[in-house]
């Protein structure tokens, strides 16, 4: 069934209104951005060169989505749903175009995979990898693959940077589900490895994730000494070796300061993290 001219020319000028409805919505957030302060419709509307009634239905949508906040006065601020997108995208954006370099790096300088690993809930996702002829051999972490946190190299520093009750919530919650007969599935088994982790200030999965490979991973900090991700090696269990942990490391430490942390930020952590 095709459309008629009429349904056709209708769902254009649809479209037209929602894209209309979008640069608008564009206007009145510029316009906020540009004042410290939170404004009234009547400014708003002003400025924009838009209806008050027009505005106003605007502004409440973007209310109800929280990308806006409306004061008990009528007057309209931005909202901290911006804040977090506008973080999420900064460390999505910003992490893997510091990162990139020093793990294409890393993986000329050891010859194994190289991989970027960030938290999502109660898994790890790889968001970057660097890799190439001998280290493909066997190493399945590909782009978007997920894993447990308490099976992954990567994932075992975000536990080990929790509390002791943050942890037994994270059991609670997943039962620590098994990926292979290597994985870590009992509570005290964890507890145990998480502080090694501490400890050493880098993680291990000895075949936890895939039987057959292992990996070395250290975290990597942002400015404000936030664990932000886990930089790891994967690599054939016959292959693996201790060998490139220093390499390793001075990757994550070099993304690290890229991303604007300093030691003297979090001395503390800076020392547990990068030492």
């Amino acid at each position: 069934m095709t459309d008629t001219p009429v349904s056709s020319a209708a769902a254009e000028r649809g479209e037209r209104k929602s894209i209309q409805v979008i640069e608008r919505m564009t206007v009145l957030l510029d316009i906020l951005a540009r004042h410290p302060g939170a404004l009234p419709l009547k400014t708003l509307s002003a400025e924009s060169g838009l209806h008050p009634s027009t505005a106003h239905r605007i502004l409440a949508a973007m209310a109800q989505g929280g990308l806006i906040e409306r004061r008990g006065s009528g007057s309209y601020r931005l909202g901290i749903r911006l804040l977090e997108l506008g973080s999420l995208v900064k460390s999505r954006i910003s992490l893997r175009g510091k990162a990139s370099p020093h793990m294409r790096r890393l993986h000329e300088q050891t010859g194994e995979s190289v991989n970027l690993g960030i938290r999502d809930g109660d898994e790890i996702v790889y968001v970057e990898r660097s890799s190439s002829g001998r280290a493909a051999v066997r190493v399945v972490h590909i782009v978007g693959t997920r894993a447990p946190l308490h099976t992954a190299a990567s994932g075992k520093l975000f536990l080990a940077a929790q509390s002791d009750a943050e942890v037994d919530e994270y059991v609670q919650r997943t039962g620590l589900p098994a990926q292979t007969p290597a994985s870590i599935t009992r509570p005290a088994q964890l507890v145990c490895e998480l502080q090694t982790v501490r400890e050493r200030g880098f993680a291990r999965d000895l075949d936890e994730v895939e039987t057959g490979v292992r990996c070395l991973a250290a975290g990597i900090y942002d400015d404000l000494g936030q664990l932000v991700a886990g930089l790891s090696l994967s690599m054939p269990s016959e292959r693996f070796s201790m060998e490139h942990l220093q390499a390793l490391r001075g990757a994550a430490r070099a993304i690290s300061y890229d991303l604007g942390f300093c030691d003297a930020l979090d001395g503390k952590r800076g020392a547990e993290g990068l030492r």
